[in-house]
């Protein structure tokens, strides 16, 4: 194990990235399949049209399902202590870009019972949240019970992501892509190889329990006339204006809705519920209606309303903290507006006689790529979800112009980013992070040291340079260490100074004296420099706490060899 960590540390240990990657997707997918199975059989028992047909309850059930279930979820979260709250998509990027990938447990179990109540009880949230989370935080658990180095961290958190998105909705493609795109935030060989294959397994996993169906039968679709590209264009601006005013929504709701817990998720679950007695379809993931939107089944009036009723109440729950997902709700909201489109294009020009199926999956790609601003994952994700090619161009023009109006008309950030900000947090880093993360203290840290007191004679000494170390650390329990380069000490020996000391006190001879701090084994190169700028350190001392008797530091690590490795 110890080999292993220390291979781990390196940036080319991409054959034990790969099969931690497959460790790492089994484990993702065994627990998304848990978690969907503890989902879709109560529903399927309690639901006539199946788990997604909450329009076949009693009028009543529209509103007091998600209303008790809101109710029970805002006063689990109530009794749990704050920090254990934080779940979802956000939470995962918080920990990762600042916490080394390493996620409380604690906070994925909340996230799982969360989860399924919030989606039994048919809150207007998506399943894609809490799998993300799931997955990232079973990768997570893995790295910490191997005690791997954080540089690996945050691979295996990419390989749980993904693993998790193609386990839960059958994309293996697409779980890549997002994991790659929105949560790593990179684009790496050494990333892209255990990924990929933990999305593999974990879509293989998937279609063992759930089949390999796509999510959506559509038909042949493409565009019918070319002079309908301008029409697309107009239609992304349509799909930002209602991504601006979701992402605002829920950042307003997040801001200003000081409640305590318990009252804002049931207020979010009586909201809700007060929509649903009119507009059920909006509980739920609601790939149903999806379906129908394609299938034009549903009158552009209808599309419309349960559009605005959607919308209200997904920036609602998002912005209370009930524990699910936006990206279902986003395709939800991309589909009836596309819906809609499709129907205003075909009024205004019936000989193109468009397929309503066509605007509802151009909606569907536009407005997630618009509200978490990642246009790759959004493509790849409706083209898998759909299995139809031939919608991606048509659907890069829309994206293009949802993504840009989005950003720069409205000044919207993607809407994981935008909640972290809001709260205070930061995901900014440079390039000199990005590549020091990559990289552990293991890697470079200086191994020819030993070991000593203060004070040692000159034999003492001597038999400590035969063995050619570079540096000696002078280590003592109750005071500070530091470090004393061996040939500071050859020299003074060989030098009149030393006027036949027998008894010699390295922290007094000629020459420079590094003060020493501690760092773990498994630092990244990152973390490291943090420690020399916050603890005004000149060099580090890299500790694996292992057995009492043994000395607890492994090797040194200087600013110089980060330089170095940086320049390199």
């Amino acid at each position: 194990m110890d080999r292993l960590q220390h291979r781990l540390a390196h940036l080319d240990a991409l054959p034990q990235l790969t099969l931690l990657g497959l460790l790492s997707g089994i484990a993702a997918a065994g627990l998304i399949v848990a978690f969907r199975l503890s989902i879709e059989l109560p529903l399927q028992s309690l639901l006539a049209g199946g788990a997604d047909d909450f329009e076949s309850l009693p009028q009543h059930w529209h509103f007091l399902l998600p209303f008790a279930g809101a109710v029970i979820l805002g006063l689990m979260l109530q009794w749990l202590p704050p920090a254990s709250r934080q779940v979802s998509i956000g939470h995962v990027l918080e920990r990762l870009h600042n916490h080394q990938g390493r996620l409380p447990a604690s906070n994925w179990v909340v996230q799982f019972f969360g989860g399924i109540l919030a989606l039994i009880s048919g809150q207007s949230v998506g399943r894609e949240g809490p799998a993300v989370h799931l997955g990232a935080g079973a990768a997570s658990q893995l790295g910490q019970w191997l005690r791997l180095p954080n540089n690996c961290q945050r691979t295996l958190v990419g390989c749980g992501v993904a693993s998790a998105i193609a386990a839960s909705f059958n994309t293996p493609m697409a779980g890549v892509i997002f994991s790659m795109e929105v949560i790593l935030m990179e684009y790496t060989v050494a990333g892209f190889i255990p990924v990929m294959l933990a999305s593999v397994t974990g879509a293989l996993i998937g279609q063992l329990v759930f089949g390999s169906d796509p999510a959506f039968s559509v038909g042949a679709l493409q565009l019918n006339v070319l002079w309908e590209l301008p029409l697309i264009a107009l239609a992304g601006l349509v799909v930002a204006v209602f991504a601006a005013a979701f992402i605002k929504l829920q950042l307003l709701v997040n801001r200003r809705l000081t409640l305590p817990v318990w009252l804002k998720v049931s207020l979010a679950g009586a909201i809700t519920g007060a929509l649903a007695l009119q507009y059920p379809q909006i509980l739920g993931v609601g790939y149903d209606t999806i379906g129908q939107a394609m299938h034009g089944q549903l009158a552009v009036e209808l599309l419309v309303g349960i559009l605005l009723a959607k919308l209200l109440a997904t920036a609602i729950s998002g912005g209370v903290g009930i524990p699910g997902g936006c990206i279902g709700p986003m395709l939800f909201l991309g589909a009836t507006l596309g819906g809609a489109i499709g129907w205003f294009i075909g009024t205004v020009t019936p000989d193109a006689g468009p397929n309503p199926a066509f605007y509802v999956l151009l909606g569907m790609t536009a407005m997630m790529a618009a509200v978490i601003n990642a246009p790759l994952a959004a493509l790849i994700s409706v083209f898998e979800l759909t299995q139809n090619p031939s919608t991606i161009f048509p659907a890069m023009l829309m994206i293009v112009v949802a993504v840009l109006t989005t950003r720069q008309l409205f000044r919207c950030e993607g809407l994981f980013v935008a909640q972290l900000e809001a709260n205070g947090y930061s995901l900014k880093s440079g390039p000199m992070r990005r590549v020091l993360d990559r990289i552990g203290v293991r890697s470079v840290m200086e191994t020819r040291f030993q070991r000593s007191n203060h004070r040692q004679t000159v034999t003492q000494l001597q038999q400590r340079l035969n063995q050619q170390p570079r540096w000696l650390v002078v280590d003592e329990p109750e005071r500070e260490r530091y470090l004393v380069a061996a040939a500071d000490i050859s020299a003074y020996l060989n030098s009149e100074e030393r006027a036949g000391d027998e008894s010699i006190n390295l922290l007094e001879i000629p020459g420079r004296r590094w003060l020493l701090k501690p760092i773990d084994h498994q630092a990244s190169l990152f973390e490291a420099q943090q420690q020399l700028q916050q603890l005004k350190a000149d060099a580090l001392c890299v500790e694996r706490r292992a057995t009492p008797w043994l000395s607890p530091v492994i090797g040194i690590v200087t600013q110089q060899h980060i330089d170095d490795h940086y320049q390199v």
